[in-house]
C-alpha cells in the first residue's frame, strides 16, 4: 500500500509502502497525532487574523520609515486629518470638541462636529476607561479589534460566496492590503465600519436576520456607508417577507436595519433645526453633496491631464477598476445582497463631489469590490497566490505611507 496516512494518521513524505510490520513501526504515538491535528485546528482557527495583523504591519513598518524620511511622527500621521475630530469628540463630546478643529474651509460652528457618526468615538472613550489605555491608545485599539473581526467575517464572506475558506483567507490578505488600507489602522471609523457590514452581510447570506438588522443598525451609527447596507440588508429582508420564510424575523431585520442611520440623522436635524441638517454640515463644511458623479468625471478627466501627484492618478484607476470589479461580480454571479451593497457602496463614492483625493479611502468600506479578485485568486498556484498578495501588500504599504507623510491634503 502506498499512501500519505495511515488509519487517518499522518506520516512523513519519505515514508514508503511496506508490510503490516513496518506500517506498524510507522505509525505515531496518540499523542502526537493529537498534538498534530491539535496544532491544525489552532491554525486554522487563527489564520485570519494572522494574515490581517501581518499585512496590517508591514503597512505600519513602512509607514515609520517614511515618516522617518518625511521627518514626521508616526502617532501624529495616524491620528491626523478625521482622526483629530474623533479623539476630541471621544474626549469631551460634540459640544466639547476643541474650537482649534475646523472644516475644509477653515469655519467652525457648534454644530460642525456633528458631521461625524458617534459610534467610533463612543467605543474609543469606553476603551480608553480601561487600564493602561488613554485616549490615543484606545483608539488604536478599537481600530485592531475591529479590523481582526472583520478579518473573521470575510474569511466566512468568501466561502459563502462560492470561493471556499481558501477565497476568503485572500480576501482578507486583499482588505488588508487595499490601497488606502493604511486607514484601518488609523484612528479613523473605517475598520469598526467593515465589522458590522461584513457580519450584517453574513448574516443575511445566512438568513440571521436578527443578527443581520442589529450588524446593520449600529454599523448605521458609524459611517453614512451604511446607507448601502441598509439597502442590501432591506431588500434581502423584504424579499424573504415576500416569500414567507423564516417567520417574524425578517421584518424584524427590515425595521431594525435603518435605525442606526436614520436615527443620528434624525437627530443632527433636530439639533440643527433642519430635517437635512447632517447633509447641510457636510456641504457647508467639506462641499460634499450627490451630484450624480459629475465632479468625479471632472476630477478624473483633470488628473489624467495634469495630474499633482501619483495619488491622483492612482485614485482614478482605482475607480475605473472599481467598477470593473461590480460588472465581473454580475458575471460570476455573486449572491445579489452582495452585488447590490456594491453597487450602493461605489454609487456613494462616485457620485458625491466633496474632496477628490478621499475618494480611495472612502472605497476601503466596498470591501466586497475585490470578491471577484479574491475567488479567481484562490483557483490558482499558491506559489501565484502568494506573490501576488506580496506584491499588494508591499504596494498598498507604500501607497498608504506616502498618503499620510507625503502628500499634504486631505485623505
Amino acid at each position: 500500500m502506498s499512501a500519505t496516512q495511515v488509519d487517518n494518521e499522518p506520516v512523513t513524505p519519505g515514508d514508503d509502502a511496506g508490510g503490516p510490520a513496518e506500517e506498524a513501526g510507522r505509525r505515531r504515538p496518540a499523542w502526537w497525532t493529537h498534538a498534530y491535528w491539535t496544532r491544525r485546528r489552532v491554525l486554522t482557527l487563527v489564520a485570519p487574523a494572522v494574515l490581517y495583523l501581518a499585512v496590517r504591519e508591514l503597512g505600519l513598518l513602512v509607514l515609520e520609515w517614511m515618516a522617518a524620511r518625511n521627518r514626521v511622527a508616526v502617532s501624529s500621521t495616524l491620528t491626523s486629518w478625521d482622526g483629530l475630530w474623533y479623539l476630541g469628540i471621544a474626549a469631551g463630546g460634540y459640544d466639547g470638541v476643541s474650537p482649534r478643529l475646523v472644516d475644509a474651509f477653515g469655519h467652525r460652528s457648534a454644530e460642525t462636529p456633528l458631521a461625524f457618526f458617534p459610534g467610533y468615538p463612543a467605543l474609543v472613550r469606553m476603551a480608553s476607561a480601561l487600564p493602561g489605555l488613554g485616549l490615543v491608545s484606545g483608539a488604536f485599539a478599537v481600530s485592531v479589534v475591529a479590523g481582526v473581526a472583520a478579518a473573521y467575517g470575510l474569511t466566512r464572506l468568501g466561502e459563502l460566496a462560492g470561493g471556499g475558506r481558501r477565497a476568503g483567507l485572500v480576501l482578507v490578505v486583499l482588505f488588508a492590503a487595499s490601497p488606502m488600507a493604511i486607514v484601518l489602522s488609523m484612528a479613523y471609523s473605517e475598520a469598526l465600519f467593515c465589522a458590522f457590514a461584513v457580519w450584517g452581510l453574513v448574516a443575511t447570506l445566512e438568513r440571521r436576520w436578527l443578527l443581520a438588522g442589529v450588524c446593520c443598525a449600529f454599523a448605521g451609527l458609524v459611517r453614512p456607508t451604511a446607507g448601502a447596507l441598509v439597502v442590501a440588508v432591506g431588500l434581502a429582508a423584504l424579499v424573504a417577507v415576500i416569500r414567507r420564510r423564516d417567520g417574524w424575523r425578517p421584518w424584524v431585520a427590515g425595521l431594525l436595519a435603518p435605525a442606526g442611520l436614520v436615527g443620528y440623522l434624525a437627530w443632527v436635524g433636530w439639533r440643527t433645526g433642519h430635517w437635512n441638517g447632517y447633509f447641510g454640515l457636510q456641504e457647508r463644511g467639506w462641499a460634499s453633496r450627490f451630484d450624480g458623479g459629475a465632479a468625479t468625471w471632472k476630477f478624473g478627466l483633470d488628473a489624467l491631464a495634469s495630474a499633482r501627484s501619483v495619488l491622483e492618478v492612482a485614485t482614478v484607476g482605482f475607480l475605473v477598476a472599481a467598477v470593473v470589479l461590480v460588472l465581473v461580480g454580475f458575471r460570476m454571479r455573486l449572491p445579489w445582497p452582495v452585488l447590490v451593497f456594491s453597487i450602493c457602496a461605489l454609487l456613494m463614492v462616485i457620485g458625491s463631489n466633496g474632496l477628490m483625493n478621499s475618494k480611495a479611502r472612502l472605497l476601503v468600506p466596498a470591501f466586497t469590490l475585490m470578491l471577484p479578485i479574491a475567488i479567481g485568486l484562490a483557483r490558482r498556484r499558491t506559489s501565484t497566490v502568494v506573490a501576488v498578495c506580496t506584491a499588494v501588500a508591499v504596494f498598498s504599504a507604500w501607497f498608504g505611507a506616502y498618503s499620510i507623510t507625503s502628500w499634504g491634503y486631505a485623505i
